[in-house]
C-alpha cells in the first residue's frame, strides 16, 4: 500500500511539472488533462502541430525515469532563428565529447582545413659521401596525429614509412649517433587537465605527446591457446617488445564465458593481464596505451628505418619541455627531410566521427602553439611571401619554462573565439579540448549558439561532414536506424559515466534545418540507456512536419 500511495502523490505533482514547462517555454495554455501522462513508453511522432511536438518533447523529459536526472535542451530553426523548445538551455551540464564541437570549430577558425603540421628530421651536418650521419639523428614532432593505421587503410607497417622516405631520399644510409625523439614542441603535462588515472591505460586516456604514433595505443588480438590450461595469446599490432605483458590468462573448456581483465599501472609499460577465453572462442580485440609515445615513436621508426636498410648505431633518447637545457635548438641543424601531416580537414572527421580523444587534446594545443609570439611571427612571415601556410621549423617554438603551458594558451584561444560569437565566459566551462575531463561545463545554449556560428561560418561544410552521421557511419553508426533521423542527422555524441549527450544538425520532415543540444546528466537506468533517450528526442525533431513559420 505504501508504494500505490506514493505513486499517487508523485504522478499528479509530474502532471503540474509539465504544465509549468509548457507554459516557461511559452506555450499556449493547456489543462492537465490534456496533457500526456509521463510514461516508459517511447514518444509518438508529433505529426504538423508545433505544440504537439512541444507537448511530445516536455512529456519525454518529465517521466518519472529522469527524477533524480537533470536533462538540458534547446532546439532552434536555422532558418527563423526562433526556438522550437528549450528546457534548462542556461543551466551548466558536463558535456562529455560534446566539447569536442567547440575544439574543432575553433581549430577550423584559427588554422583553416588546409592545415598542416609537420614533422622534421635535423642532424648537426648533411650525410657524408658513405651516406653516414655522424652525430645523431633528431626526429622533431609537431603534434601530426596522422602516423597511424587508421590514415593507412589499417596497415601499422604504413604509418612512419613518409619519414623512412624522406631520410632515404636525402641520401642516409646509417645513422652512428643516438636516434632522438624530440617533444618538446609542446609545453605540459602528457594528459589533458582533470582526465583521471583510471583512464589513462585505455584507447580513450592516452598520453599526448608531439610525437604521436598509431594513437599512442598498441592494439592487441587475444587468441585461446592450443589447448585448456594454456596461456591466451597476446599478439600485439604493431608487432613490437614496447610494453611487456605479465600473462596469467589461462584457456578454458568450450562455452565458458569470456573475461579478460588488463591492468597497466600509471608510468610504466608493464601490463597485467588475467582471466580465460574459452578453446572454442574466436579472436578477441583490445587496446591498450602506452606511457612516453614519443620514445614508442622512435622505436617505431628505427625499426621502418631498418626495413629501408638504415642502420642506427646509438641508443633511442627523448627529449621534454621540461627545460630549455634539455630541448634541442633547431636553428643550428641541418633539415634532412620533412614530413607534413593530411590536412586538418580530414584529421578533424578522425577526430569527431570516431570521437578520438587525443586528436581533439593534439588540435586544442596546436592552436595554443600558433598563438604564441615565436609563431605568429612565422605566421605573419608566411603570409608575406605568399605561403599557404606558416613554417614553424625555425621559430623558438614554445615560451621558456615558468610560462603558460600549450594547453593553457590553447582555451585562452578558445576564450577569444567564443567571445566573438557573443557567448560569455561563464557559459563554457574547458578544461581541455576532448571533453573528457569531469570537470568541463557547458550549457545547451552555449552549444546551440556555436553550432548555428558554424552552421554559417567560413568552413562550414568542413565542420558538417566531420560529424558523424545516425545509422551510418562514426559513433552514431548502430543509431537510429529505420528513423527518419537515419542519413540525416549529424551531430556530435557525448558519453561518460551517468551522462549522455547529442548536439548537432537536423532536418524535419518537412524540410526545415534545425540545430540542437541534448544534454543529459546523472542518469542511471539498467534498463533504458542516456544513448536512447537523447536519440528519441532527436526522432521526434526529424520526424516533425510542421514549420516554424506556421506556428506563428
Amino acid at each position: 500500500m505504501a508504494d500505490k500511495s506514493t505513486v499517487e502523490i508523485v504522478a499528479p505533482n509530474l502532471h503540474i511539472f509539465s504544465l509549468c514547462l509548457f507554459l516557461s517555454i511559452g506555450c499556449p495554455m493547456v489543462s492537465a488533462d490534456q496533457i500526456a501522462a509521463p510514461t516508459n513508453e517511447p514518444a509518438k511522432p508529433s505529426g504538423e502541430n508545433l505544440s504537439g511536438l512541444r507537448q511530445q518533447l516536455a512529456a519525454h523529459l518529465a517521466q518519472p525515469r529522469f527524477r533524480a536526472a537533470m536533462w538540458g535542451v534547446k532546439a532552434v530553426s536555422l532558418e527563423t532563428g526562433k526556438t522550437l523548445f528549450e528546457h534548462n538551455a542556461d543551466k551548466l551540464l558536463k558535456p562529455a565529447s560534446n566539447a569536442k564541437l567547440y575544439t574543432g570549430a575553433l581549430a577550423l577558425d584559427r588554422l583553416g582545413p588546409d592545415f598542416r603540421i609537420k614533422t622534421s628530421l635535423y642532424a648537426a651536418a648533411p650525410p657524408d659521401a658513405t651516406g653516414a650521419i655522424k652525430g645523431d639523428l633528431i626526429v622533431y614532432g609537431r603534434g601530426d596525429p596522422s602516423f597511424a593505421a587508421r590514415f593507412n587503410q589499417g596497415d601499422h607497417l604504413k604509418a612512419l614509412e613518409p619519414l623512412a622516405e624522406a631520410l632515404a631520399a636525402a641520401g642516409v644510409k646509417s645513422v652512428q649517433g643516438d636516434l632522438v625523439g624530440d617533444e618538446s614542441f609542446f609545453r605540459g603535462p602528457p594528459m589533458g587537465l582533470g582526465w583521471t588515472w583510471d583512464d589513462l591505460q585505455h584507447y580513450y586516456g592516452a598520453e599526448v605527446s608531439a610525437l604521436t604514433v598509431e594513437d599512442n595505443v598498441l592494439d592487441l588480438v587475444l587468441k585461446p591457446g592450443a589447448k585448456v590450461g594454456e596461456p591466451v595469446q597476446i599478439i600485439v599490432q604493431p608487432a613490437t617488445d614496447f610494453v611487456r605483458f605479465v600473462n596469467r590468462t589461462s584457456t578454458a573448456a568450450n562455452g565458458t564465458p569470456p573475461s579478460i581483465e588488463l591492468y597497466r599501472p600509471v608510468g610504466e609499460n608493464l601490463v597485467f593481464a588475467t582471466g580465460r577465453v574459452p578453446l572454442d572462442s574466436s579472436n578477441r580485440t583490445d587496446a591498450v596505451a602506452v606511457h612516453d609515445p614519443a620514445r614508442l615513436f622512435v622505436s617505431l621508426l628505427r625499426e621502418a628505418l631498418a626495413r629501408r636498410g638504415v642502420k642506427v648505431s646509438g641508443n633511442l633518447r627523448t627529449v621534454r619541455w621540461t627545460g630549455d637545457a634539455d630541448r634541442i635548438d633547431s636553428e643550428p641543424l641541418v633539415e634532412l627531410g620533412a614530413v607534413e601531416s593530411r590536412p586538418l580537414s580530414e584529421i578533424l572527421g578522425k577526430m569527431m566521427k570516431p570521437s578520438q580523444n587525443l586528436y581533439a587534446q593534439l588540435l586544442l594545443l596546436q592552436v595554443g602553439a600558433a598563438g604564441t609570439p615565436e609563431n605568429r611571427r612565422a605566421t605573419t612571415a608566411a603570409a608575406s611571401s605568399g605561403s599557404s601556410r606558416p613554417d614553424f621549423s625555425q621559430a623558438s617554438e614554445q615560451p621558456p619554462l615558468g610560462r603558460s603551458t600549450t594547453e593553457e594558451l590553447g582555451l585562452a584561444e578558445m576564450k577569444k573565439f567564443l567571445r566573438g560569437i557573443g557567448l560569455s565566459e561563464s557559459e563554457v566551462l574547458l578544461d581541455e579540448g576532448s571533453g573528457l575531463s569531469r570537470s568541463c561545463l557547458l550549457t545547451p545554449n552555449a552549444t546551440v549558439t556555436l553550432l548555428q556560428f558554424m552552421a554559417r561560418h567560413t568552413h562550414a561544410n568542413h565542420f558538417r561532414e566531420s560529424l558523424p552521421v545516425a545509422g551510418l557511419d562514426g559513433s552514431l553508426r548502430n543509431r537510429m536506424k529505420g528513423t527518419k533521423a537515419a542519413g540525416n542527422v549529424r551531430a556530435k555524441t557525448g558519453r561518460l559515466r551517468y551522462v549522455d549527450t547529442l548536439s548537432g544538425y537536423v532536418s524535419t520532415a518537412a524540410g526545415e534545418p534545425l540545430v540542437f543540444s541534448f544534454m543529459l546528466n546523472n542518469y542511471f537506468n539498467p534498463a533504458r540507456s542516456g544513448r536512447d533517450e537523447v536519440d528519441e528526442l532527436a526522432v521526434l525533431l526529424a520526424e516533425f512536419s510542421g514549420r516554424m513559420e506556421r506556428s506563428r
